[in-house]
């Protein structure tokens, strides 16, 4: 995989802004999990755009500490706070709820509540799977949280905690599958596995939408220095297209992988039940493909599908120069 595009080193402390394009407002904004791939996207992004970033990781604040918070915060000067920092691993989240709770539930109330304080606009993120995945069709931000596991329980929580601290101000953003070049993500490690001829097989039978980091960021845009500054609630922030299973997803990868250039000794990925994941702890749910109406609404246009951000994808951080 190609190295992400120069101009933001992910981690602990400040990011300057020395390069920049024009933008609406200058923003000084902070950043909590620049370590992962939708935060990674997002310092490096708002950088580019001009911004003062302040960029954290979980070495500079952890928020599974909830009492370095405040201290790590209130000494700062921002406009807009962006959160995608969480414990998203399901299976560790089912053996350590407590810690789960605290980085997916108090930590984020603790920064709505500074936010609040200070009158800085907050982005948090969240993700499909507050959906129980019962129901087929695109979900809606209007259908009310339904979580199978301890993590889905936690951002759902999370979610309410934020909006209540800031009496609804904060913008949810609610994401699905996303792939980036900032950490490996499913594209990159079927690729890759591809490579080595390894026999390939993901689940077919669960459903949602992949995403990309790199439009999520240009999606965002309004959200932080345009005219949606002020939109509160929650937003589906997701690609157009049908649903998906991992399998579908993972043999999209390759055939599109193929037709540029991408040398693979693998070319078929097999299907295979979620029931034989005997290895998966937490129960996943089944149908989370959201709705993006009101994000379309929103934009004015309409996301591009989800294959057509994936060939960007891949022919420039995968394809032979």
């Amino acid at each position: 995989m190609k190295a992400p595009i120069s101009g933001a080193t992910l981690s602990t402390g400040i990011l300057d802004s020395s390069q920049s394009r024009p933008h609406l407002t200058f923003m000084r904004v902070v950043i909590i999990g620049t370590g992962g791939r939708v935060g990674g996207a997002l310092a490096r992004h708002f950088r580019l755009a001009g911004h003062a970033v302040m960029g954290f990781d979980r070495k500079a604040l952890d928020l599974t500490r909830p009492e370095i918070i405040r201290d790590r915060l209130m000494p700062l000067a921002f406009d807009t706070v962006l959160l995608p920092a969480a414990l998203t691993s399901l299976d560790y989240a089912e053996d350590h709820p407590d810690e789960a709770q605290a980085a997916n539930v108090t930590g984020p109330a603790l920064v709505a509540a500074v936010c609040a304080d200070r009158g800085a606009r907050l982005i948090h993120f969240s993700t499909d799977y507050v959906y129980d995945g019962t129901a087929l069709g695109p979900r809606k931000e209007t259908e009310l949280p339904a979580p199978v596991s301890v993590y889905a329980r936690t951002k759902a929580e999370g979610e309410h905690q934020v909006l209540a601290a800031t009496q609804g101000a904060a913008l949810i953003a609610r994401v699905s599958w996303v792939f980036g070049p900032d950490r490996p993500s499913f594209p990159d490690q079927m690729i890759e596995q591809a490579k080595t001829g390894a026999a390939l097989s993901a689940v077919d039978d669960k459903f949602s939408m992949p995403t990309s980091a790199l439009d999520l960021c240009q999606w965002l845009e309004p959200f932080v220095d345009g005219p949606h500054r002020t939109t509160g609630g929650i937003v589906n922030f997701c690609q157009a297209g049908a649903p998906v299973s991992w399998q579908t997803y993972g043999q999209t990868t390759l055939d599109l992988a193929a037709t540029l250039g991408i040398r693979l000794r693998t070319r078929h990925v097999e299907g295979r039940p979620l029931a034989t994941m005997t290895a998966f702890k937490a129960t996943r749910p089944i149908h989370t493909t959201m709705d993006h109406q009101k994000l379309t609404g929103l934009l004015g246009t309409p996301p591009r599908p989800w294959t057509d951000a994936l060939r960007d994808y891949l022919r420039t951080y995968h394809a032979p120069a």
